[in-house]
């Protein structure tokens, strides 16, 4: 839900530090700027994470607005000061550069990153074309700017695979319990709640996908790598981890030669980018196109209203592309 506020310039709210901005609120600076637990949320995955666990104590502000692509968002003026006046920042740390490099900068005392909850990793992509973020450190042996190349060249699509989304949602759960925890209760009730659902989704993909014709699907960028990888399942994808970079005519070229051999029968592609490159390649292969979301907002073309039934869809597409028995 969205949390209106009294919004100064960030300029002023850097001047001011986090404890004048949170003066006018009913109990301490504890409870931000509301009197609930006041959440800034990079992106719906974050956002649902945080109304899930946090429920009726939280009021939680997503800087990614329903329908806009998430990689690329530049952060306002307005929403830096959303940050300095909220109790606690979500996010997920090179995913959206803009975002890491704001939470950097704020005075807000509950930072979590959610790549540090989980494991990322390298599906043998590039990152998000970024230049000169390469990733060829050897993890925990890097100096410090080495180190933050790798993990820009680690795969962030993390709540793709419910099992390390589970894994991100206990971390949250127990960050949400030491920053407020006159709710710590019903946090960890709510985190176990959400943790068992999310098993549940891991079951009910992991039968509906052992049984299949072919285990290679092709995709508009490299978001499918956890999903894949947890289920058996080989993603091609047209484009990097750059939903917006445009594939080499080699590429295409490859990708049609690996539908006829693989028995691929559908392109899919994704409701916040163009669709225009899966479709050509579709068209050219004589291919199936569908709709495969990357769950990283909802909208009104979203086939459903939250991350499950997304997610549902998602495996139901999946299941009708590579032949599921």
């Amino acid at each position: 839900m969205n949390v209106r506020r009294r919004l100064i310039p960030a300029a002023l709210a850097s001047a001011l530090g986090l404890g004048a901005l949170t003066a006018c609120s009913s109990d301490s600076a504890a409870t931000g700027n509301t009197d609930k637990f006041d959440v800034v949320a990079s992106f719906y995955p974050m956002a649902f994470l945080a109304e899930q666990i946090g429920g009726d104590h939280v009021n939680v502000t997503s800087l990614t607005e329903p329908g806009q692509e998430p990689h690329d968002l530049e952060i306002s003026t307005q929403q830096r000061a959303q940050l300095e006046e909220a109790d606690a920042a979500l996010f997920l740390k090179g995913l959206q550069p803009a975002v890491d490099e704001a939470v950097a900068q704020t005075g807000i005392k509950t930072k979590i990153d959610a790549a540090t909850l989980t494991t990322l990793e390298d599906h043998g992509t590039g990152g998000h074309s970024h230049e000169g973020e390469e990733g060829h450190a050897e993890e925990g042996h890097a100096e410090e700017g080495h180190a933050e190349e790798e993990e820009h060249a680690r795969d962030p699509h993390i709540w793709l695979d419910p099992v390390k989304y589970a894994e991100v949602a206990e971390g949250v759960g127990k960050a949400f319990e030491k920053a407020d925890p006159d709710h710590a209760a019903d946090y960890k009730k709510n985190t176990a709640a959400l943790v068992g659902k999310l098993n549940d989704l891991n079951g009910t993909f992991d039968n509906g996908l052992k049984n299949t014709k072919t285990k290679v699907f092709f995709t508009n960028h490299a978001a499918f790598g956890y999903l894949a990888e947890r289920y058996g399942l080989t993603q091609e994808a047209i484009s990097g981890l750059d939903p917006e970079s445009e594939p080499s005519a080699a590429r295409v070229r490859e990708l049609q030669e690996e539908a006829k051999a693989d028995g691929v029968t559908t392109v899919f592609y994704e409701t916040l980018v163009s669709d225009k490159t899966a479709k050509t390649l579709a068209r050219d292969a004589n291919l199936k196109t569908d709709v495969l979301d990357p769950l990283e907002g909802i909208t009104d073309k979203s086939r459903g209203d939250d991350y499950f039934q997304v997610m549902e869809a998602n495996l139901k597409a999946l299941q009708k592309a590579l032949g599921a028995k």
